[in-house]
């Protein structure tokens, strides 16, 4: 089966990209970001010599996410890796706060303890100019098309479904994939049915066995000061105000460097326990959609379960709700400095919304995103 139009480089391609990445006219801004203490031409030549994906990813794209968790954050830290067996393919399945560093750090954490990296799933939408493309399908990065037609979009999610089952059933390596098309903007990490339909539109008849053979690994992942906080409540809020909102050309740009260079506290991965066979097969008596609605349920539940919850979080939960019910899980330093990021925001909004907007209803959106883990995790 051909993926060409999907699939990431393979390795006979990589020289070729190196090459391209390292004359590309951006080459000293990304060098300066990535090697600050390197002269760009002494980077470009160390990346124009290199082979391979792993050296590009171990060279490259590793130092990367040091130099943000050096700059963002101030502290990273992951558990769960006991529940990866080393060679068995997994299709890692997350819940997606910031469009590039979801995937992006926890390639580091599997690379730094010696488990192979995962394939990624990435945007049409993102993979856009030679130098994202070639440094996304060198980063074992493919593209997710999105229809407009119903009979487009199916086409597109079986052949999706179809390259995720190969990679994981015939090449025996792990994918990443968000929970979700587009991020979590709300704070509510829910798993779309849909995804897990699309799981199984390429397998066997047999629902328990379709779903098996994937080997499904829910991630959880938490910041302590939400990725682009500020631009999710503004789109939330113009949703909310005006029925419908309309990214503006270079908006998915913004919110990938956003994500990137915001500080954003303490950051930590939770691999959750995989699903499990015996799980799948108390749903066996569903129909196919309560079924899909089932698993999703069951991704959600390892998820919230798993979700590292901050001060923060119990701070704007209390705001929201008028209440001191977790006032002793933060003190009064990280109460203030929760204050000030609200004030921060109303700050800005004139940027976004212009001067008439209503600053009750703005401030509950971003309450409401920093609030929502608490209760998914109470009733996990």
């Amino acid at each position: 089966m051909n993926f060409d139009d999907i699939r990431p480089y393979y390795e006979e391609e990589i020289p070729a990209a190196m090459q391209r990445i390292a004359d590309n006219r951006m080459f000293p801004s990304l060098s300066e970001f990535v090697f600050p203490d390197k002269h760009v031409e002494e980077v470009r030549k160390m990346v124009a010599g290199l082979k391979t994906i792993e050296e590009f990813q171990d060279r490259v794209m590793n130092v990367f996410n040091h130099e943000v968790i050096r700059r963002s954050i101030t502290e990273f830290t992951f558990d769960g890796l006991n529940r990866v067996e080393r060679g068995k393919p997994y299709l890692f399945v997350s819940n997606h706060r910031d469009i590039v560093l979801d995937s992006s750090l926890l390639q580091t954490v599997l690379h730094e303890n010696h488990f192979d990296t995962t394939e990624i799933t990435f945007g049409a939408n993102l993979m856009q100019g030679e130098l994202i493309v070639d440094i996304g399908k060198s980063n074992k990065m493919f593209r997710v098309e999105r229809g407009a037609t119903p009979k487009e979009f199916y086409r597109l999610s079986m052949h999706l479904s179809e390259y995720i089952r190969h990679v994981i059933t015939e090449k025996n390596a792990s994918v990443w994939i968000a929970q979700r098309n587009g991020r979590t903007k709300d704070g509510d990490d829910r798993t779309d049915q849909g995804i897990i339909k699309m799981f199984s539109m390429s397998g066997p008849n047999d629902k328990i066995e379709t779903l098996s053979e994937l080997h499904i690994l829910p991630v959880s992942v938490s910041y302590e000061w939400e990725s682009c906080d500020f631009l999710k409540a503004f789109e939330l809020y113009r949703t909310q105000k005006e029925g419908k909102y309309i990214k503006q050309p270079g908006e998915d740009v913004n919110s990938i460097l956003t994500g990137i260079m915001q500080p954003k506290g303490r950051v930590h991965f939770e691999i959750c326990p995989p699903i499990d066979p015996s799980e799948l097969m108390a749903f066996a008596n569903r129909t196919q959609n309560e079924y899909h609605a089932q698993v999703a349920h069951l991704i959600d539940h390892r998820i919230h379960e798993h979700f590292r919850l901050w001060p923060n979080n119990y701070i704007a939960h209390d705001k929201l709700y008028a209440q001191n019910t977790y006032h002793r899980l933060y003190s009064n330093k990280q109460k203030e400095a929760f204050e000030l990021r609200v004030s921060q925001l109303l700050a800005k909004a004139t940027e976004y919304l212009g001067t008439d907007f209503e600053t009750d209803a703005l401030v509950e959106i971003f309450l409401k995103i920093y609030a929502a883990p608490v209760d998914n995790k109470a009733y996990a």
